[in-house]
């Protein structure tokens, strides 16, 4: 045999001992109770519920129905309200920085859990917000300090919104059998789109003399991005921490963000604060902890950036030619059988001049043309 044939034979040998590898943790059953949020002393408390699914799960979200109630040492109950499925929310009362407190959950299915008992934290104000330039785009950054040299661990989440436009901007739309020019009630060039932050950004001074965070990096944006086209808006939150909530939000960090490489720390259990009563084995993932919250929100117009900044739009759009009566098509009449029933969305015209009927348009996917598939054409109320 040749050492081409022998070669030859060991692949095949190994194609065929392939096996398929599903781990028993994709399709396991155990599911475990996530608690987000904290308890807002000066402002409304929100905290949602939720289970995890298995990785080969359809279901996305799955919120918990239960009864919440915020706990304090002195003897004080208050109850949630559901907002929606799985968010419960206590508003218009404002906490006593004296006692300490706690959450109560009783689930639907009759589980009861209780977080710690925590002490009030309250946040020191965010001094600002700013960016720097980087080799792909801008790094948004927050300073802030503590007079009383008393905060020391801090966490922070934020809510970006930008306004952002299509590709194309369309003056005509489909009325169900033509072609019609938008009035301005219709018109889908500018929206605005928001999102909530989903990495865990924190910040610690424990190892410094002064309790002073200067620019601790919050967001990258690429210089492509269309966040910044026009206008991006980014409302900052910033939490103050206890040592061991610190610490728990750490793990979970490195946990969920810091896998994957051998040079990565390896996974561990997250010891959070919140306990199952009927049954001590059980996981519950989250830390509560009690204290008012820091806000500030900055604007960024694409006037302040650079302008080698080229927004790289998100979709690969193509204009197409629709005639009314294709001469290169026996007279076939492309507007009615795509831009009519909206396969595709008018975008130019073109033909003689108004008030003549165009003899076609210029057409694309509607994404390129429709902004409202993205986001909304409502302007939010704290829109400059």
């Amino acid at each position: 045999m040749t050492r081409r044939q022998i070669i030859l034979v060991m692949v095949i040998i190994v194609m065929a001992c392939k096996k398929p590898y599903n781990p028993t943790v994709i399709d396991s059953a155990k599911s475990y109770l996530v608690v987000e949020g904290v308890i807002n002393t000066k402002d409304t408390t929100t905290i949602k519920l939720s289970r995890t699914v298995s990785l080969s799960s359809k279901i996305i979200s799955n919120p918990v129905e239960a009864n919440v109630t915020v706990e304090s040492d002195a003897g004080k109950n208050y109850g949630l309200v559901e907002k929606s499925p799985g968010i419960y929310i206590l508003t218009g009362v404002t906490l006593s920085d004296g006692p300490k407190y706690r959450l109560h959950i009783v689930t639907k299915d009759n589980n009861e859990y209780r977080s710690d008992y925590v002490q009030v934290k309250n946040a020191p104000p965010i001094d600002s917000i700013g960016f720097n330039l980087t080799a792909k785009g801008i790094q948004i950054y927050s300073n802030a300090h503590d007079v009383t040299n008393n905060t020391h661990y801090y966490r922070f989440e934020y809510v970006e919104t930008w306004k952002f436009h299509s590709l194309y901007n369309s003056s005509w739309i489909s009325d169900g059998s033509d072609i019609v020019r938008r009035t301005a009630d219709q018109q889908v060039y500018y929206c605005y789109k928001s999102n909530n932050s989903s990495s865990i950004t924190l910040g610690s001074t424990a190892k410094l003399t002064h309790d002073v965070l200067y620019q601790t990096p919050i967001i990258g944006i690429e210089s492509t991005s269309e966040k910044i086209e026009t206008k991006y808006s980014i409302l900052l939150k910033q939490y103050a921490l206890t040592a061991e909530a610190y610490k728990f939000w750490e793990s979970l960090r490195k946990n969920t963000e810091q896998l994957g490489s051998i040079f990565d720390a390896e996974p561990t259990q997250l010891a959070g604060n919140i306990h199952n009563l009927n049954a001590n084995s059980d996981i519950v993932i989250g830390y509560i902890s009690a204290g008012s919250v820091a806000t500030k929100r900055v604007f960024i117009a694409n006037e302040q950036l650079p302008a080698t900044f080229l927004v790289s739009y998100p979709y690969e759009c193509q204009l197409d030619t629709f005639w009314y009566s294709n001469p290169h098509a026996n007279g076939h009449n492309d507007v009615v059988e795509a831009l009519v029933p909206k396969i595709e969305l008018a975008a130019f015209d073109f033909g003689p001049d108004p008030p003549a009927k165009p003899l076609g348009f210029m057409g694309a996917s509607p994404y390129c043309v429709d902004c409202t598939l993205r986001g909304s054409k409502k302007q939010p109320d704290f829109w400059k």
